[in-house]
């Protein structure tokens, strides 16, 4: 999506894409983080964003779902949890339309990537506590987004709770996107030998951040099945879930992780070197 500063607007053009994506045959549907405002002026966010029980996005992708009988994850959405406060969630949709999962990103992208360009992401949003698991009718669907994706400890646990696959809908700056974003998401889905699904915004925003886009699908031996370009648009792959379990039989590193010490080496005070008999 290249999602803007009408939600109106943004709601529409994530059901045509939600609607072009159910045609082509898919039982699960991801949009990108953000999905219905790009907005970094503080007063106009607030302004824009309502709380869960009346936000009108919410009841018109709960809606799509329950039309098309499909999973639908909407990869983020600001929503009012307090004064001045807002939660970064992500929710999934089951095909009834109810929420079967909600969750809150738990890592707030707070940087400053030089050249005027900066981010402080906890100044509105709230952390979520927790990590966040759901039943798909295929197996354990791990939710995170975007900045998440730096921190491989949560998707080891995601992977560890039984996830076979891991969502990353992102909003990835153009900036970071080029560096990492395919290198990042590679190597989450090789460690983990799940699918990684991950769609992004793309492009030029009406409120002057450029993301990336590069929408992917990504297999548990790292191969890209699909991926976007800049420009809105709908990638689809076949999902075998059974290829997951083939990968952590050959590769079965979930099971090997081992407790240690970390010893920093010093140098030794004594001025000779002293060899044993």
């Amino acid at each position: 999506m290249r999602a803007g500063r009408d939600v109106g607007r943004n709601i529409a053009d994530a059901i045509e894409l939600i609607d072009e994506a159910a045609d082509k045959g898919a039982e699960y549907v991801q949009t990108p983080e953000c999905t219905t405002l790009m907005e970094l002026e503080q007063p106009r966010l607030m302004a824009e964003t309502r709380p869960e029980d009346s936000n009108p996005a919410l009841a018109a992708f709960s809606e799509g779902a329950r039309k098309r009988k499909i999973w639908l994850h909407i990869g983020s959405m600001a929503v009012k949890v307090g004064e001045g406060r807002l939660a970064n969630r992500s929710y999934l949709i089951a095909p009834d339309g109810t929420i079967a999962a909600r969750y809150d990103k738990i890592h707030m992208f707070d940087v400053d990537l030089g050249g005027g360009e900066s981010y402080s992401e906890s100044a509105n949003y709230q952390a979520g506590p927790t990590a966040m698991l759901a039943e798909l009718p295929w197996g354990r669907l791990g939710l995170t987004i975007c900045y998440d994706l730096r921190f491989p400890a949560l998707h080891r646990a995601l992977a560890k709770g039984g996830a076979k696959f891991i969502a990353g809908p992102a909003a990835f700056t153009r900036t970071t996107g080029e560096a990492h974003w395919h290198t990042l998401l590679r190597a989450r889905a090789i460690e983990t030998c799940t699918f990684v699904l991950a769609a992004g915004q793309g492009g030029l925003h009406e409120n002057g951040r450029e993301t990336f886009g590069h929408s992917l699908i990504i297999s548990p031996w790292g191969e890209i099945l699909a991926e976007a370009g800049v420009d809105p648009q709908v990638i689809s792959a076949d999902i075998d879930a059974a290829y997951v379990e083939q990968i952590r039989r050959k590769i079965p590193s979930l099971t090997h992780d081992r407790d240690f010490d970390v010893v920093v080496a010093t140098p030794s005070k004594s001025p000779h070197l002293v060899h044993e008999p």
